[in-house]
């Protein structure tokens, strides 16, 4: 059985999509640790402009929208996400000041040194820290800020299936010291980092999915594909609560510096 089991690699993006589009998060977080990254941000104003990158469906964006008074854009590469991003900025009558639009975090639609703040909770993975670091850099004004979410090691040795599990699914992951020392050779002044709450994967993200795994389930009654991406999802749900003390989400904030 465990060797027939599946990575979220094997699966379609598209099938991922619309199942992580019926939740209001599509990973780990809080408005809470939202906030609390935010207030490492400083010199932001009604005139700043903030990008959030791999912003799914926009829950964290909508509280960076409550907390600052500056034009926030979205930008993921799911349309799905991108019109209940937007359908959420219409709710809320925070259009003219938020948008959400369909574009790749490889290419991102903004000039050099536009943004004050970049944003990405846990979707930098899919471009690699190291290179979204980089690449994402010459967006930021001299003094802007950027804050990410990255699945991080919290010890330096670790049991063999959660080693074997995160080598697969991102072999990136590495230590929380090790990843400030990427922030700062990449041309950033580390400014903060600390570890999310379990709550955040517990309350704020397994936990929603128990009803939406029922939902696409249903709807898909019999597609095996279906069922393998449901199970591969519980596993991981299985082996985050199995070894939390050794990973998680830790949010890093650093400041564009001159190098």
């Amino acid at each position: 059985m465990e060797a027939d089991r599946k990575s979220i690699h094997d699966f379609d993006v598209s099938l991922i999509c619309e199942y992580f589009s019926n939740m209001e998060r599509q990973g780990p977080g809080s408005p809470e640790v939202t906030v609390k990254a935010l207030g490492f941000v400083n010199n932001l104003t009604r005139d700043s402009h903030i990008a959030d990158i791999g912003c799914g469906t926009g829950g964290q964006t909508m509280v960076l929208a409550d907390n600052t008074d500056g034009h926030l854009t979205g930008v993921d590469l799911f349309p799905a996400f991108i019109d209940i991003f937007n359908n959420n900025v219409n709710r809320r009558s925070l259009r003219g000041r938020v948008k959400g639009i369909v574009g790749s975090m490889f290419e991102l639609p903004f000039d050099n040194e536009e943004l004050d703040l970049i944003w990405s909770e846990g979707a930098i993975y899919n471009i690699g820290f190291e290179k979204g670091l980089k690449e994402w850099r010459r967006f930021l004004k001299p003094g802007g800020f950027i804050a990410v979410s990255e699945v991080s090691w919290f010890t330096t040795k670790r049991p063999e299936e959660i080693e074997d599990f995160w080598q697969d699914a991102y072999p990136q992951i590495d230590t929380i010291p090790n990843k400030i020392k990427l922030l700062q050779e990449t041309g950033y002044i580390p400014v903060a980092s600390f570890i999310l709450p379990e709550e955040c994967w517990i309350e704020n993200f397994y936990e929603p999915q128990t009803e939406a795994r029922r939902k696409f389930l249903e709807k898909y009654r019999g597609n095996k594909t279906v069922e393998d991406f449901i199970e591969n999802e519980k596993n991981e749900a299985r082996l985050y609560d199995k070894y939390k003390e050794y990973y998680g989400y830790v949010f890093y904030i650093g400041k564009k510096c001159d190098i």
